[in-house]
């Protein structure tokens, strides 16, 4: 494993002064509804940190509930007119909103960097992953205009029925830490697209972009209150939004455990939720693959976004006749990878986001130890060398690990490999199986019959056949089991944002022979 290389492009605070441009959470410019910015209306603050360094980087306000209230009002003031608004007139909206993230996207990208500690080429493919998805979601806002009513064939010609799709209204939308812009917007976009107003709580952890995206709504003259954003935590701003009465569905990604608290808070004012929670998904290598490939893929499937990726393909299933050689390649792969700082251009596996995480992450290394696990790169707890701050971990991949271990068994969130054998298809697909999540899988054989029999049986939302974690917005993306329900991106996920309406009419010819008859 080799460490940061030298600092080739400026510190991020620096690089965003040179735009020149300060980030609006740091000119005190957090929470915002009804088209304008507003001081808290409370007195609550928190701190954010540098995942980099561990340093404080800004003060926020936890929106309070007097907050979530006038934002949500103001989502519910403006839920008609954006309701009887157009689906052509939304997706121009759309596309000015996505024009100027294109135009924003070395900017966004750095804020986001700085914010979170993922490396820029990562961040910039997510910026222009949210000007696309917002595009995508404005071709369904129009589709919708013309298909928003349509006709249904009964076996009656004394009656007519069509179905009408109406807009849900006002929607809270709670977001997550590792895609922090990217997983808003693709929320934000269909419920747009939709017709629905939103109000979002993005993570405590990353909010910069999501405050940033807020002010481009506004530069393409969004109306005002049909995106409203409020900065804050879980436990008290995020519960305000799901329990308000005018709120009338929610979106969350996130943790099983909070998943479940918001299941029950909106089940006391009977809400829809969608839920799309953790993962520790499966990558199944059988011994036909070219395993050069193969390991690219392995690497990408774990180590992209420092294992910090809901879907990581964190338990690594290999066929007995390639385990070791695996292994071998698997170690010089990772010895390859460079860890270090976002602004290093060089970085390909940055910090854990928070003093937090990265300590649960530390604990199941230590797990590790206890259980006598054996590593094949890192295992310490000890940070990389010439890295003496910020939340760093070491690359680390365990072999021959126990399935009833706790690091087979459950969630890491880190850049933590697990590995071990399987003799059959048969006991692959078993212990693929054998978990509680079900968010995705993959396959990796050159056996097109196997492929697909494979991917059959896997219980994941979504499986990936010969690679590891593309995800298009054109295609919907969620879980099976504890991993959650409903569906993100794609048509099914601007579909939930829709509410069924079915109209059934009297045939005229009917309707007269019948008030004749009486």
């Amino acid at each position: 494993m080799q460490r940061s290389s030298g600092m080739k492009v400026p510190a991020l605070p620096r690089l965003l002064q040179s735009m020149p441009y300060t980030p609006l959470v740091l000119q005190g410019k957090c929470l915002f509804y009804g088209g304008q910015f507003h001081p808290s209306l409370g007195t609550d603050t928190f701190n954010t940190h540098d995942p980099a360094t561990a340093d404080l980087m800004a003060t926020l306000p936890k929106a309070s509930k007097e907050d979530v209230d006038a934002a949500v009002k103001c989502a519910h003031r403006a839920k008609a007119s954006w309701a009887a608004t157009p689906g052509s007139q939304r997706a121009e909206y759309l596309d000015r909103i996505a024009k100027l993230v294109e135009d924003n996207v070395q900017k966004l990208a750095a804020i986001e960097s700085w914010d979170c500690g993922k490396p820029m080429r990562e961040s910039v493919v997510d910026m222009e992953t949210v000007a696309s998805g917002l595009r995508y979601n404005a071709t369904l806002a129009r589709e919708l205009e013309k298909s928003a009513t349509h006709s249904v064939s009964i076996p009656s010609s004394d009656y007519e029925a069509h179905v009408i799709y109406e807009p849900i209204g006002v929607v809270g939308l709670i977001t997550p830490w590792n895609y922090p812009l990217l997983m808003a917007t693709q929320k934000i976009a269909s419920a747009l697209a939709a017709g629905c107003t939103c109000v979002l709580k993005p993570s405590e952890y990353a909010s910069f972009t999501c405050v940033e995206f807020a002010a481009l709504c506004n530069e393409a003259e969004l109306p005002p209150g049909v995106f409203n954003v409020l900065t804050g935590l879980g436990p008290s701003t995020g519960a305000a939004i799901v329990a308000h009465p005018l709120v009338r569905k929610v979106s969350f990604t996130g943790s099983v455990a909070t998943g479940r608290q918001i299941m029950k808070t909106a089940a006391e004012g009977l809400k829809p939720v969608h839920l799309e929670l953790g993962g520790k998904s499966p990558m199944l290598v059988f011994d036909d693959v070219n395993l050069d490939a193969v390991v690219d893929w392995i690497m990408t499937g774990i180590f992209w976004g420092t294992g910090q990726v809901c879907s990581a393909t964190s338990r690594l299933l290999v066929h007995e006749s390639v385990y070791d050689k695996l292994l071998t390649k698997l170690k010089e792969a990772a010895a390859k990878l460079i860890v270090g700082p976002a602004s290093d251009e060089n970085v390909t596996v940055g910090p854990i986001i928070s003093e937090q995480q990265y300590q649960k992450v530390l604990r199941f290394i230590e797990a590790a130890a206890a259980e006598g696990l054996t590593s094949v790169v890192g295992g310490d707890t000890q940070r990389p060398e010439g890295l003496q701050q910020g939340y760093f971990v070491k690359p680390t991949i365990y072999k021959d690990v126990p399935t009833q271990s706790r690091l087979w068994q459950e969630e890491i969130f880190g850049p933590v490999l697990c590995v071990r054998p399987f003799k059959t298809e048969e006991e692959g697909i078993e212990e693929a199986n054998a978990t509680e999540y079900g968010l995705a899988a993959a396959v990796m054989t050159r056996d097109p019959q196997r492929k697909d029999r494979v991917t059959s049986a896997l219980e994941a939302g979504q499986v990936w056949q010969n690679c590891s974690q593309p995800v298009f917005q054109e295609q919907p993306f969620g879980g099976y089991k504890q991993s959650g329900f409903g569906r993100e991106c794609g048509r099914e996920g601007f579909m939930e944002y829709l509410q069924t309406k079915t109209v059934t009419s009297c045939a005229p010819d009917f309707y007269e022979k019948s008030f004749h008859t009486q």
